[in-house]
């Protein structure tokens, strides 16, 4: 998968439409917007769609253990006091 583009302004809905057939309710949604809690989840899955289509990744970055340490240092705070 390649990486999303330097935010370029990208019409993601125009180009799914143009892409796929949908049926009635996706084209309204991505014509018009979503205009409840469901219709959100459901745009977001047809984003989803969208970035599997274009091979786009997100840029998410590994834990590299930042947050890790032992329990033993976690307990070693709380004795010395």
């Amino acid at each position: 998968m390649r990486k999303l583009p330097e935010r370029k302004s990208i019409d993601w809905k125009k180009e799914l439409l143009d892409s796929q057939r949908f049926n009635k309710k996706e084209e309204k949604l991505l014509k018009d917007g979503a205009k409840s809690l469901t219709d959100s989840w459901y745009l977001g899955a047809l984003y989803m769609r969208y970035k599997v289509l274009k091979g786009i990744k997100d840029d998410t970055q590994e834990n590299k253990g930042q947050f890790q340490s032992s329990f033993q240092e976690f307990e070693g705070k709380f004795k010395n006091d």
